[in-house]
């Protein structure tokens, strides 16, 4: 069960009118809500791609404008923990190892899994028509499902337990719902790319 009154404690300490902490929310949500929109038009358009000349043009330089989001989503999230208070009674080594432990696993999810998809396959190439041959098995999607999602959240959770920053536990939790939406509206999109991909190889 919840404890209510933990829960009570713990969000006492977070300001949610606070402007930083206001941005850093909207930073994160609009990240994948970009991400999605703009791929999907350039599926459906090709638009990108004919303005950059071709496909993998197009989708690296929309993989370079995601890391600068993602690096003031990020820039967001800390000053919004900063301007905050820290949990008291959290502010100890065991937090701080624990946070610092959770961050390395989140970061080993991160970039196994960009060296598994490579550039393309993370910033969404099959929306560009850059498929890949086969589902991708290998760690650490043979352990998790979108590790690049949940390792993301497991860095964001450990600098707020590294920081003993409630409202970073909160915008962590803003997190994990918008990859969970975000998980919801691309899963059967991309499943729907390959499936007409297998179909058309049948055909010929």
């Amino acid at each position: 069960q919840v404890d209510v009154a933990a829960m009570v404690r713990l969000f006492g300490y977070v300001d949610v009118t606070d402007t930083g902490f206001i941005v850093a929310v909207l930073s994160i949500a609009f990240n994948p809500l970009f991400w999605n929109v703009v791929a999907r038009w350039e599926h459906k358009t090709r638009a990108l791609s004919q303005v950059f000349g071709s496909p993998h043009a197009a989708c690296y330089c929309l993989g370079a404008v995601i890391l600068v989001l993602n690096c003031v989503r990020s820039h967001c999230f800390t000053e919004a923990m900063k301007s905050q208070p820290k949990l008291e009674g959290w502010d100890f080594h065991w937090t701080y190892y624990s946070g610092l432990a959770i961050s390395a696993v989140g970061t080993l999810f991160v970039i196994s899994s960009f060296l598994a998809l490579g550039f393309t396959g993370t910033f969404l190439g099959d929306y560009f028509g850059i498929l890949m041959e086969e589902k991708v098995t290998s760690f650490p999607f043979s352990i998790l499902d979108n590790p690049m999602y949940w390792g993301s959240t497991a860095i964001y959770l450990g600098w707020s337990l590294m920081h003993a920053s409630p409202a970073g536990l909160l915008l962590t939790a803003v997190v994990a719902i918008s990859y969970t939406i975000a998980v919801l509206y691309e899963g059967p999109f991309t499943e729907e790319i390959y499936r007409r991909k297998q179909k058309g190889v049948k055909s010929k």
